[in-house]
């Protein structure tokens, strides 16, 4: 009787356990490197959880990602959709930790594979799931195995394979695994080739969780020794490694590292926002330069254009009007008057004569543009002194064309975005059709600009300005 109520409360200790590791507050967080996301947690809570996972058949894929695995990343695609596919992604060395310090995110434990393996061990005994090791060379995973049988009472080991077998002998593997009742399953072939296996059979293997751990084996077969703790302890494991099998390794490590830490400086750049702020400087660069210069080169065009307009309603050159610019800022756009003085008191009038559909009012034959007007607004030569507008830095060159107030009010949600940048002075749908483009299509354009702007973008859509100018289509 006594023995059965001891079976039972560590039955009921064990489900609370598990119920506790699977528990939102026992859940980690992730933070992006690489564009992968990899998991921060503390390596005993990452362990109860990956047993609590296989406890209660909860299928999750697992990879590990080291300096090397992002060197493979970056040349493979297919490993790196691999990575991608896993439902969790462990840190695997100090090169992930100093790429998430230059990056400036946050980071767990080092969660490598060959730290974690024995506390996996030590809860899959406690809640009584059986482990299956796949992978080294013949009979070390087996030896594997048994080094973790006798340091750990209780664990299961549900079999082993070696990692030499025939691709016509997968079927039967398989077949193995799946027959041995194993919740856990330790894949061992080595970057890229584990992950891809993984990737292309997981839907055939009944296993729980499936971890991808490279050279686990062979530290726990006793066939290469481990660095000693002090060396481990200052992130160091490579060098030991690199000192045992200079040969085999020195690639890996003395160029890989050296490649490695080039891709985290350029993610950590990109990260950080320095490549943004570096684009806006040189955006900014090429606004001043272009603007100033062709200021100068057009003053005399636009000295007589703004005596032409005084010559012929005496009113004033220039019309002033408030335009909403980047995140919302307001701000006075300046154009050469196109129009009759009294024309935004005539507008109310004529806002059901729009012949472009939605929010912006457009009419191809608007009774208020003066005759002077109508020859300027057909070469855009009205929207010159928004050149001014440019060197203060109210507007870019290229962006998105700055937008009255009353339509902004009007917007959907989704419209906002096009004030994620500079307004322009072009932009790409005035280079494709002007006002003959729907208002939603120029929306679509405008965030898709604003997503993939950069020097050489805004080079190619100014030099479509100047022919798209002188076609006319869509100017009125």
């Amino acid at each position: 009787m006594k023995h059965d109520l001891a079976l039972l409360d560590a039955s009921v200790h064990s489900d609370h356990t598990v119920q506790a590791a699977l528990s939102p507050s026992h859940s980690s967080e992730t933070t992006k490197l690489f564009a992968l996301d990899i998991e921060c947690a503390k390596r005993a809570q990452m362990a109860r959880r990956i047993v609590a996972a296989a406890a209660v058949q909860k299928r999750l894929t697992i990879s590990f990602a080291n300096a090397h695995c992002v060197n493979v990343a970056h040349k493979d695609s297919s490993y790196r959709d691999a990575l991608r596919q896993s439902d969790m992604i462990l840190p695997d060395g100090s090169g992930m930790r100093i790429a998430a310090q230059m990056a400036g995110r946050s980071f767990g434990d080092n969660l490598n594979g060959t730290d974690l393996f024995p506390e996996i061990c030590a809860h899959a005994a406690t809640t009584g799931q059986s482990i299956f090791l796949l992978g080294g060379q013949p009979g070390i995973a087996m030896q594997a195995g048994a080094t973790m049988v006798a340091a750990t009472p209780g664990l299961q080991i549900a079999g082993t394979a070696d990692g030499y077998f025939r691709p016509g002998e997968e079927d039967a593997l398989i077949e193995r695994i799946n027959r041995s009742g194993a919740t856990i399953l330790f894949v061992g072939f080595g970057v890229p080739l584990q992950e891809k296996w993984i990737t292309r059979l997981r839907d055939r293997l009944d296993v729980a969780v499936v971890l991808a751990v490279g050279g686990l084996f062979d530290y726990y077969s006793g066939r290469i020794a481990r660095a000693p703790a002090p060396i481990r302890a200052v992130g160091c494991e490579w060098a030991w490694r690199l000192a045992m099998e200079p040969r085999r390794l020195a690639q890996r490590y003395l160029v890989g590292n050296a490649v490695f830490l080039m891709h985290a400086a350029r993610h950590a750049f990109e990260q950080r926002g320095f490549a943004d702020a570096i684009s806006a400087a040189m955006k900014r660069a090429v606004d001043v330069t272009v603007a100033a210069i062709a200021l100068a080169m057009l003053l005399p065009i636009l000295a007589m254009v703004a005596l032409a307009i005084r010559l012929e309603d005496r009113g004033p050159v220039f019309f002033r009007q408030l335009r909403i610019g980047e995140n919302g800022r307001s701000f006075e756009m300046l154009k050469l008057r196109s129009m009759y003085v009294d024309a935004e008191a005539r507008r109310a009038a004529l806002l059901g004569k729009s012949d472009r559909a939605g929010i912006c009012f457009k009419i191809s034959d608007d009774p208020r543009i003066t005759r002077i007007g109508r020859f300027i607004r057909r070469f855009s030569i009205d929207e010159l002194p928004q050149l001014i507008n440019v060197l203060r830095g109210e507007m870019s060159l290229v962006g998105p064309r700055p937008a009255l107030a009353c339509e902004v009010a009007a917007y959907e949600p989704r419209a906002y975005r096009r004030l994620r940048g500079k307004p322009g002075l072009t932009c790409i749908w005035q280079v494709s059709g002007r006002a003959d483009i729907p208002f939603a299509r120029q929306l679509t354009m405008d965030v898709a600009y604003l997503q993939r702007r950069g020097l050489m973008t805004d080079l190619a859509l100014l030099a479509r300005t100047v022919p798209a100018v002188f076609g006319g289509r869509g100017a009125y």
